[in-house]
């Protein structure tokens, strides 16, 4: 009997499980036939739904439903979602979805991550949303929910995220307390009152736009501590009254007015007149030029800081204030106490015909650019109208002459893809580099810069085509030879042609200097085996690059990749992300615009993933890196389908 049993177990369990997929699919395929919009690409002569578009499954169950950015429109009718039982992830998000929430949700015991953000569902919270013990995501964000927040997110004790920001939610803000909660965002609703104990952890853009008060925001609530003085209430309407009676008693005298009012005239003309000298004086500094001959002369400027140092990085250029006026002010000295007369000279490298000398550069107009990890770097205008790039080094701490062969080296690097070092300079204090000026900056700042409407759109294409061309400039550098490395990859050290071709910049450097002062800024690109910057191997220069790749395709930058930016553990995050099953909700918000590149994005996703692992000996060559992107940039078919597929609605 127990062999029969055993022998019929198989023949058992197969219906059940062949039912409880074609349950799921009935249940996606009543989704589709309820909701309007764009048709779902879904093949429904195959048996299973788990190769659809947007359709997950495991152990023969679907555990995903993905469909972003898809233009689906109208309401999700009772009874469709809860047939997908064993539901962990939904995302709907970015759709045209309206009406109330679900409430079939309360039926998905498995559901952990749901999605719901930048839609059009409206009305209060329903209460059963806060009976899906399970959840550990929540996004409602940018809806048209109103009415106050519920208390009963303190049910939902596994939430880690709760973004409720962009809807018109009033009222105080309840005191929810979860001690998983790690993410959280109400900004620009409708709230008041003061932000209560159990949230007073978060940033402080977590509650912009509302009228509530105390930590973490910078306006203080009244004496009390509980509400701010625009929302009182009734307690509020009687301090008024009594505040209005004050007022009266205080009324000032007209000689007190009339004192008022002269002292105001005053102080308004004596403020124009200094604003007119001001400007004047600002004027005549402008008319004088700002060259370097002129600025070598000033003694007193050596000592002052540059007026902008921001952090572009490497090819980030700019010769303007002291910093240029001390590297001046040392070649001058330089070529005057009888140096020989290679220290008077730049060195050009290869056939590159010197239309410029060190006088010529000394005297051009300048701006400081950016200050990198191996010096500041100067865009200068000279007055044949060449526009060259010149970073100037700090901590150099070889000798010369290993400085000159191991300039050398980089300067007979030859590649489409990286950025070519046309000459330098080099005596006993300063240190200068003459490279081609790149017009459209670094890649850094074109993820992370200017958000405004003028931005240049950051599309897969463009994307993946700065994934390849620096790939291909790193690849050429490793095939150098097996020490050659670049040792400093970053966002930063990618620079921009006017077409948006990639350049590479910053490349052996680290051969030169000493270990940077600023350690950190790098921090967030380095190898976990790299200890010594200036010992670099060529798989760590693969890690780097997998960190870069990251930042293509999350739009976050690395922890201490930017200045006075909050940035990420790119590798460690997104691990996470794909380990809770939502692989997708890692991609920048821009990509999820260009449909039938999913598979291509997830697959550079998984070669980022690839080149960050942390034993060195696991992660791919660069060869093969530039190879794998080249494939699915070929793959995905660019061009023919791309624009065609863009979701024209705003972010």
């Amino acid at each position: 009997m127990l062999l029969l049993l055993l022998f019929l177990h198989p023949f058992f369990l197969s219906p059940i499980t062949s039912s409880d997929l074609a349950t799921d699919k009935a249940a996606l395929l009543a989704l589709r036939a309820a909701v309007g919009g764009r048709t779902f690409l879904w093949n429904v002569t195959l048996t299973t739904p788990c190769n659809w578009q947007g359709v997950l499954c495991a152990n023969n169950r679907v555990t995903a439903l993905r469909l972003p950015a898809s233009s689906i429109s109208g309401t999700i009718p009772p009874n469709t979602l809860s047939n997908l039982t064993l539901l962990r992830t939904l995302s709907l998000r970015l759709n045209h979805l309206s009406g109330p929430l679900p409430s079939d949700l309360t039926q998905l015991s498995q559901l952990r991550n749901l999605y719901l953000q930048g839609n059009r569902f409206s009305g209060p919270l329903p209460d059963f949303l806060f009976s899906v013990h399970s959840l550990v995501r929540l996004s409602l964000a940018q809806n048209n929910f109103s009415g106050e927040i519920p208390s009963g997110f303190n049910n939902l004790t596994r939430l880690r995220t709760l973004y409720l920001e962009n809807n018109g939610f009033t009222g105080v803000l309840p005191d929810i307390e979860l001690l998983s909660l790690q993410q959280f965002n109400v900004s620009f609703n409708s709230l008041n009152g003061s932000v209560p104990k159990g949230l007073r952890g978060m940033p402080e853009n977590a509650f912009l736009g509302n009228s509530l008060c105390g930590k973490p925001l910078e306006n203080a609530c009244e004496a009390n501590g509980e509400t701010p003085a625009a929302t009182a209430g009734s307690n509020g309407n009687i301090n008024g009254v009594e505040n209005l009676g004050k007022s009266r008693k205080k009324k000032l005298s007209g000689g007190a007015i009339a004192g008022i009012v002269i002292g105001s005239v005053v102080g308004f003309v004596l403020l124009l007149l200094l604003l007119f000298i001001f400007c004047r004086k600002r004027s005549g500094n402008k008319a004088r030029s700002v060259d370097m001959a002129a600025i070598k002369n000033q003694e007193t400027g050596i000592g002052e800081k540059p007026l902008v140092e921001a952090e572009n990085g490497g090819m980030s250029n700019e010769f303007s204030g002291s910093a240029a006026a001390a590297a001046a002010m040392t070649a001058k000295r330089e070529i005057g106490v009888g140096a020989n007369e290679e220290t008077k000279k730049l060195a050009f490298f290869g056939n590159v015909s010197q239309v410029f000398n060190l006088e010529e550069l000394l005297r051009a107009s300048a701006e400081v650019l950016g200050k990198g990890t191996f010096g500041t770097t100067y865009k200068a205008v000279l007055e044949v109208g060449t526009v060259v790039a010149v970073k100037r080094l700090k901590d150099v701490t070889i000798s010369e002459r290993e400085f000159r062969e191991k300039i050398e080296g980089v300067g007979s690097m030859d590649h489409h893809n990286l950025v070519p070092l046309r000459a330098y300079y080099y005596s006993r204090e300063e240190k200068l580099l003459v490279y081609d000026y790149m017009p459209m900056g670094s890649l850094s700042a074109l993820l992370h810069g200017n958000k405004g409407g003028g931005r240049t759109p950051l599309t897969w294409e463009l994307r993946s085509r700065i994934a390849l061309g620096a790939a291909r400039g790193v690849e050429y550098l490793h095939s150098q030879g097996t020490v050659v490395t670049h040792g400093n990859i970053k966002s930063s050290n990618i620079l921009l042609t006017k077409s948006y071709e990639p350049r590479v910049t910053d490349f052996g450097l680290n051969q030169l200097v000493g270990v940077p002062s600023s350690p950190t800024r790098v921090a967030g690109y380095r190898a976990p085996e790299v200890t010594d910057p200036r010992l670099v191997s060529q798989k760590a220069d693969v890690y780097s690059f997998g960190v870069l790749l990251l930042e293509l395709l999350t739009g976050k930058a690395p922890s201490h990749a930017l200045l006075n930016e909050e940035g990420v553990d790119l590798p460690r995050w997104v691990q996470s992300v794909v380990r809770e099953e939502w692989t997708s909700e890692v991609f920048d918000l821009q990509l999820l615009r260009y449909q039938n590149v999913e598979e291509e994005m997830v697959q550079l996703l998984q070669l980022a993933i690839d080149c960050t692992a942390q034993h060195p000996d696991t992660r791919p060559s660069i060869t093969e890196v530039a190879i794998r992107i080249e494939d699915l940039r070929r793959s995905s078919s660019l061009g023919d389908h791309e624009q065609s597929n863009v979701v024209s609605e705003p972010y």
